[in-house]
């Protein structure tokens, strides 16, 4: 099993800056790659960044140039800036892992970001 830990979030004014961060703990080494997804009222849940564990990241088009996600041991951060109205939602940290070749999601509990002046 991989639990998550996550912190960070809150309320920021449209420009601002916030940094998300998550703590994975259990069996670490078998985690693939961690990321953020984050989920709007009303619609669907969407991945905004992800790191594998060759450091290879990905990046949702509307956020590249304003977020950067890193790694370090078994915890992620999400350094957000910029940020808009539209970055307003629920993030949550995810990991993929894999053991006996089946491969697994864990999520951690979610965490509010809210963009308004």
């Amino acid at each position: 099993q991989v639990q998550l830990d996550e912190s960070g979030g809150g309320l920021v004014q449209p420009g601002g800056s916030l940094r998300l961060s998550c703590a994975a703990s259990g069996n670490i080494l078998s985690i693939n790659a961690m990321g953020w997804y984050r989920q709007a009222p009303g619609k669907q849940r969407e991945l905004v960044a992800s790191i594998n564990k060759h450091g290879f990241t990905r990046y949702l088009d509307s956020v590249k140039g304003r977020f950067t996600i890193s790694r370090d041991n078994a915890n992620i951060n999400l350094l957000m800036n910029s940020l808009r109205p539209e970055d307003t939602a629920v993030y949550y940290c995810n990991a993929y892992w894999v053991v006996d070749y089946v491969g697994r999601d864990s999520w951690g509990q979610g965490t509010q970001v809210t963009v308004s002046s």
